[in-house]
């Protein structure tokens, strides 16, 4: 039943034309105009696709949430709930959801580099980049969800959009961390963007992404997963 769920969902979203637009375009457009005026040296490219790829991937994992607050809205989770399912089970349903959805906006912007821009890599570099930007998202997909299962769908776009702006510049995925103040770059490395694109770094460079990395986003998970239950608990008692 869960599989099932998980297959409408995802048939749903790719089939949004705003999704496409919006969750797959713009980062395109984003990293080629970064990369192609003014500074184009090639490790920038290197670098600006990683945090594009993981931008983007950020921007469609929040969509995730802006489709729970509509399905809210019109009815739909009531219905889910006199299904056999669980709360964990929907939530669980959701969390691939937004793990699938966000390949598309990943593939999307390292094909950019690839074919445009010229950036070179080893097979397996291109293969562990977008298996470890399709893992890291999905901290992001949890905090959509949340916000989706709390808010009404207008508050969720709004909200979503701000969360997806505000921790996609904090974290230093449109601008290097190095031309941060101090006091910024300090609090940028807790940010679970940070270390999302981190991950994607490490394996450029042909190194092994720091334990400290991996760990930051795993409490970021717990964190973003727990908000996602409880704000689904909460609704089934509102709704």
């Amino acid at each position: 039943m869960t599989l099932a769920y998980v297959k409408l969902e995802v048939r749903r979203t790719l089939r949004d034309t705003g999704f496409v637009v919006f969750g797959i375009g713009m980062p395109v457009l984003m990293y080629l105009l970064f990369t192609n005026i003014g500074n184009d040296a090639s490790d920038w490219k290197t670098a600006s696709m990683v945090g594009m790829a993981a931008y983007g991937a950020l921007g469609a994992a929040l969509s995730t949430g802006t489709g729970v607050a509509e399905d809210k809205s019109l009815g739909w989770l009531r219905q889910l709930r006199i299904t056999p399912m669980s709360p964990r089970q929907i939530v669980a349903g959701r969390a691939i959801t937004g793990s699938v959805v966000v390949l598309p906006s990943i593939v999307a912007v390292l094909a950019a580099g690839a074919l445009v821009n010229g950036v070179r890599l080893d097979a397996w570099q291109w293969a562990a980049l977008a298996v470890a930007l399709w893992l890291g998202a999905l901290p992001f997909t949890f905090l959509g969800i949340g916000n989706g299962y709390r808010l009404s769908a207008q508050t969720t776009g709004v909200v979503n959009v701000a969360c997806n702006v505000g921790l996609g510049i904090v974290g230093g995925l449109w601008f290097p961390v190095e031309l941060f103040p101090g006091w910024l770059r300090a609090l940028s490395e807790y940010t679970p963007t940070n270390r999302f694109a981190e991950l994607g770094r490490a394996l450029t460079d042909r190194t092994t992404p720091a334990l400290t990395t991996v760990a930051v986003l795993i409490v970021w998970a717990l964190l973003f997963g727990s908000y996602a239950v409880v704000s689904y608990r909460r609704s089934a008692r509102t709704a």
